[in-house]
């Protein structure tokens, strides 16, 4: 009997064989017989009709990777295999829990197929190449299916996270300014004041960082409210900030030109700000941090640069990903791995903010120092 009209006769033998061993997976200990089966069936059918359809060379050879093609029975396999995926995250089975699972429908079918014949036909083996085919692209379109559903609950997590902290953050925040106004004679509790109010600052940056990166992996983009200003008192302003936060630390300013143009400020001191911050963490303690501003020409420029141990070649196109560690170049010791209050996402705002404006963020990197470059047009530019 050809394996694809197997499959078809035999379909509940097969399953229960089947559910026997996804029965032995942790997660589905609960599960009931008809959410344990799910979309199994569905799997089995589509493959089964996939098997039975004509296929050519070229439609073998995307099967033998892993994908599919455009035909009606190969995108009903997709389907089974995405539903199947998602429900299985909703059951709570990890990725390895669903690949066994396809491992055990794979060997269960082949076994009980072998063991009803008794005698070889030239086809099985044909049949035996479509049949590893078709359940090799439902696995890998369960797995993407999956890795995508999990990837958005996380960072919707993240998102609502970040959001609801806000609140208590607030509140935390305006009692210490409070104890601060009442007890101006008592020089402690103004200092814990202080305290409290320094790291409810840095969690809310840090807050602030995790709602950006969830909102432009979510295709929210980076929001901007663009509004006429000049980027020079800006940066004199975040530069007088970090000299009083890093007094060790050189830090010089450079201006030239017009740097007036219609940005959203808030958003432009981030760019200033986390660039300062990745320069002082991964520059030279006995080096000079340069931040300069080019108004000269149609576009302004800011750039940041530093000295010390060069970005490795290799690692250039992953800084600006988000949550990657020591974007400086070279390995850190753990003490400078990454500054208090950062949760890794500076440069990756740093991108985001520049393309939400049009524009562009360049890096350079030799044994001289590092420079990064945001390139600014002045004005929105007209789709």
């Amino acid at each position: 009997m050809r394996l694809a009209e197997f499959i078809q006769r035999n379909m509940e033998t097969i399953l229960a064989e089947w559910e026997v061993f996804a029965r032995s997976i942790p997660s589905a200990v609960q599960m009931t017989d008809l959410a344990l089966r799910d979309h199994a069936e569905d799997i089995l059918r589509a493959a089964a009709a996939d098997m039975m359809s004509a296929q050519s060379a070229s439609q073998a050879a995307d099967k033998s990777t892993g994908h599919g093609d455009s035909t009606a029975k190969s995108l009903s396999l997709n389907g089974a295999s995405d539903a199947h995926a998602i429900g299985r995250v909703g059951s709570g089975f990890d990725l390895m829990e669903v690949v066994a699972e396809y491992r055990a429908l794979r060997a269960s079918v082949i076994r009980l197929w072998r063991k009803s014949a008794s005698v070889l036909d030239p086809a099985d083996l044909d049949d035996l190449i479509r049949f590893n085919e078709s359940i090799d692209q439902s696995l890998t379109k369960a797995v993407s299916s999956y890795t995508k559903r999990v990837t958005q609950s996380r960072e919707m997590f993240l998102a609502t996270l970040g959001h609801d902290l806000r609140n208590p953050l607030n509140s935390i925040t305006m009692t210490a300014e409070l104890i601060t106004l009442l007890r101006q004679g008592d020089a402690e509790s103004v200092t814990l004041a202080s305290q409290i109010s320094s790291s409810a600052a840095v969690m809310a940056r840090m807050i602030s960082d995790l709602l950006d990166y969830t909102r432009t992996r979510l295709g929210a983009g980076m929001p901007v409210a663009r509004e006429p200003m000049d980027l020079k008192p800006l940066c004199e302003e975040v530069i007088e900030e970090f000299r009083a936060g890093h007094r060790t630390r050189v830090i010089q300013f450079h201006a030239a030109g017009d740097a007036t143009g219609e940005w959203d400020p808030a958003r432009l001191r981030q760019v200033v700000s986390n660039l300062l911050a990745n320069a002082i963490q991964h520059g030279s303690d006995s080096g000079p941090v340069e931040l300069s501003l080019d108004g000269t020409g149609s576009d302004v420029l800011i750039a940041v640069g530093n000295e010390g141990t060069p970005i490795p070649a290799d690692s250039i196109q992953s800084i600006f990903n988000p949550l990657v560690r020591g974007a400086g170049g070279g390995a850190l010791p753990a003490s400078r791995a990454r500054l208090p209050g950062s949760i890794g996402l500076g440069l990756y705002i740093v991108r985001e903010v520049a393309a939400a404006h049009g524009g562009t963020v360049q890096v350079e990197s030799a044994d001289a120092g590092t420079i990064f470059t945001v390139c600014l047009p002045r004005r929105a530019v007209k789709p």
